[in-house]
Formats: structure tokens, sequence, C-alpha cells
């Protein structure tokens, strides 16, 4: 049997709402009325409408109950309502959706609204839940219950399917039914607000994912004999994407031209430049420049794009003649590719006439070597997080030397192409004591007659 309802005497609605909260927190209606005058700013969006904040609220907070409904001396509300923690649950009664707005403020937890309300420019026939629509267009982060008939059970599941969190029957309310509701719909609410930004965000790492995948480099080698393969590791947690950046291709001459470089640092701005310089490189290279002029346009793009002028990058190119057999190398102050080869022992190529890095001296100039490759051969160009592991329990680095060495066994053991690039880059993370901390791009060019 429902507990018979005290009926309200006709008072407007922020006296209502702060007078009944009074009573509740044993307050007088003064101090009531000074609450409802410090009403707290709502937050402007990127569109300039107004937001509600209402994500989280201290477990000492009085759970706070915004009425909408045109007729406060029939309300259903219980002064002496109480939350799960046995504090009085304040009141406000709103007669309209104009004087809801003005009531909606932070501090508000949730919102109760009589369907049988007209939504403002609306005839009931347009919509049966207008008003509801509005309420949550007006206060989408809130709590809200929508109260309707006994007799109109499905208008108010209709009402949860656009987006209530529970709907009551007006002539059934009692304190406590309304009480256990509100903390409900409140808590309702937060779960679902928590599951929305978890799938927001997992939504937004996979269209980063998407995006990082689709800007990492495919070779244009359609014509060429050489076999490519590549490893990429960057240092950043749960990233596709870091400071490295490689990128081959083949002109319509015949000459294969292949680059690695390295932004220094390894955040999100470091990769979106990786990801320009390697761009400018191929469109350069295709547009016909080499050596020294590339490099130096390479620079210029570089001093443009970074935020901020320290910031420089590395850079290896090498450019195969069409038969194959020799090569022109570029240096801006990163290492020297490693060569092998059958009955020879992997070596590291000149590197005397190593320029300085892009981007740390203007007007600098990036000397082009000319090297003899042989016949048959593997080129390995790498960024220096595949020599900076740690090795063993001290703090010595593998280096170039110790590189040079594990690739030469490898190279011994018969591996080649992916199984060598793979073999080399495990056995760096195992000889570090587990995942590198820098970012890892090695490429590898074969040359098999």
């Amino acid at each position: 049997m429902p507990v018979p309802i005290p009926r309200q005497r006709a008072i407007p609605a922020a006296e209502s709402g702060q007078a009944q909260a009074a009573s509740a927190c044993g307050g007088s209606a003064e101090d009531s009325l000074t609450d409802a005058s410090a009403q707290t700013p709502r937050t402007p969006d990127t569109a300039g409408n107004t937001t509600d904040k209402v994500e989280h609220h201290p477990a000492h907070t009085n759970l706070t109950l915004l009425l909408i409904e045109d007729d406060p001396a029939g309300s259903p509300i219980v002064p002496d309502m109480l939350d799960q923690a046995g504090k009085p649950i304040r009141v406000r009664t709103a007669r309209n959706l104009t004087e809801a707005e003005r009531l909606l403020t932070d501090d508000v937890h949730c919102i109760l609204l009589d369907l049988a309300l007209s939504a403002p420019g609306r005839s009931d026939s347009d919509d049966e839940l207008a008003v509801l629509r509005h309420v949550l267009e007006l206060a989408p982060r809130h709590a809200v219950l929508a109260l309707t008939a006994s007799g109109d059970a499905e208008r108010g599941a209709e009402a949860v399917r656009v987006g209530a969190q529970d709907y009551l029957f007006r002539d059934e309310l009692d304190g406590r039914l309304l009480s256990r509701a509100i903390r409900y719909a409140v808590e309702r609410k937060r779960s679902e607000s928590a599951e929305r930004r978890l799938a927001e965000g997992k939504l937004r790492a996979q269209e980063n994912r998407r995006l990082e995948r689709g800007l990492l480099p495919t070779p244009l080698l359609e014509g060429s004999s050489l076999r490519f393969a590549a490893r990429y590791r960057p240092g950043r947690s749960r990233a596709l994407l870091g400071g490295d950046f490689y990128d081959v291709v083949r002109t319509p001459d015949g000459t294969v031209h292949a680059m690695i470089g390295d932004v220094c640092g390894h955040g999100p701005d470091e990769a979106a430049l990786g990801v320009e310089l390697r761009i400018a490189w191929r469109a350069l290279t295709l547009a016909g420049l080499c050596g020294d002029q590339l490099l130096g346009t390479l620079q210029q793009v570089l001093e443009h794009e970074r935020a901020d002028d320290e910031i420089f990058a590395t850079l290896c190119t090498v450019d195969i003649a069409p038969d194959g057999r020799r090569a022109g190398l570029c240096l801006a102050g990163h290492p020297s590719p490693l060569l092998a080869g059958p009955g020879r022992p992997a070596r590291l190529l000149p590197y005397d006439n190593n320029g300085p890095a892009l981007g740390l001296l203007p007007g600098a100039r990036w000397p082009r070597m000319q090297v003899e490759l042989g016949a048959e051969w593997s080129l390995m160009l790498y960024t220096d997080g595949l020599i900076e592991g740690r090795v063993g329990e001290g703090g010595e680095r593998l280096g170039q030397e110790g590189m040079t060495e594990m690739v030469r066994r490898q190279f011994a053991e018969g591996l080649r192409g992916e199984r060598l690039l793979q073999a080399a880059v495990n056995e760096v993370r195992d000889l570090n004591g587990g995942e590198l901390t820098d970012d890892v791009a090695v490429l590898l060019l074969d040359r098999v007659p």
C-alpha cells in the first residue's frame, strides 16, 4: 500500500526547493535561500553551449534533486528523504524549463521530471517525450528520473529508452522509494558515463593505431631485384610510431634510394615530425634531388616544422646504382650502415665525411661518398636505438662494434632478410635485460645475383 504523500503549499519555485532543503537539513529558510543564491557557474563547451560537470561527487556531499513540475502544490516530494549515508536529500523545484535551466547548477545530482510538462515551443501532439528530450539536451551529464501516471507504464519505458535512468509512477511515490530511486539513478548515470568514456577511449586508441599504421612507409621497389626487410619498434608505450623513420623508393632510372633517420625525443610531436621528414624525403627523391641538395632541403623542412629550435634529426641516405654494385652514401650525424657479403665479414661503411645532424648548423654541407658494394651483399641501415642498449648488469653499451660482431656471427649462421633482423633485435633486447627504451628502426637490403 503506497504511503500517502504530503501536499506542499503553493510557493515560488526557488523558495520551494530551498525551504524544503532547509527543513530536511534542520536549517532555517534564510540559510537555505543563501544556498540558492550561491549558484555555481556552468561551463561553456567548445561550441559555446553550457554543460554540466557532475562526473564526481565526494562521499560527504549531500545529494541534490531538481524537481521539474508545473504544479508545486501537488508535488510528490517527501521532505525527509535520506541518501544512502543517512543524510538529507536536498530538493529544488522548478515550474518550467526556464526555471530549471537557472537552477541546474553543478551541485545538482539528479533531475525528477514530470513528463506531463510541456516543452517550450511545442505542442503535446508533436512528441510525447519532447520535454524529456529537451532536458537531456540541457543536462547531458545529469541523472534523470521520469515521472508519469500509473496507467502509463509504456510511456515510462519509452522515456528510459530515450535516455532517462528510470521512471516512477506519480501516485505511488513515497519518501523511501524516491530516495532509493534517486540513489540508483545517480549511480547508474555514473556507470553509464564511465562506460561511455571507456568506449570513447578505446575508439580513439583504435583510430590512433589505424592512423599510425597508415603513416608507416610502404616501400616503392617495383622493378628492382633487391630484397627488402624492416623492423620497427617505437620506444613509447602502446605506440606504433616513434621518432625514427625510414623509406625506400626506386626512381625511373633504376636507382634504389634508401633512407633512415631519427628525430631527437620520443613523444608524439617527434613522431609527427619524423613522418613529415620521411614524406618530404620521398617527394624530393622522386623529384630527382640527391645528396647535399636533398639534405639541405630537408633541413629547411625541419627548421620550419619543428616545435623547438633545439630539435634536430640524424639521417642516413643511400642511393644504389641500377647495376647494384655501387652506391652513394650521405650521413647527417647518423651511424654508418653495415655491409656484409659472402666470404667477407660484416663491416661498417666509411663515416669520415659524416656531416652534422639536420637542424644544428645553418648552411651545413653533407658530402656524398662513393661506396663499392660488390656482386652479392646485404646492407643494413639502423638507428641508434639498436646500438645504445645496455650489455649485462653494468652500464656498458652494445655500440657499433658489438652490433657488428653480433651481425657477423648471425650472418655466418646463415640468417638473412627478415630472420636476420628479427634475431638481431631480439638479441639486443635480451642483452639489455628487457625492452629497449629508445625507438628502434632497422632496414635491410639484399642483392643476390
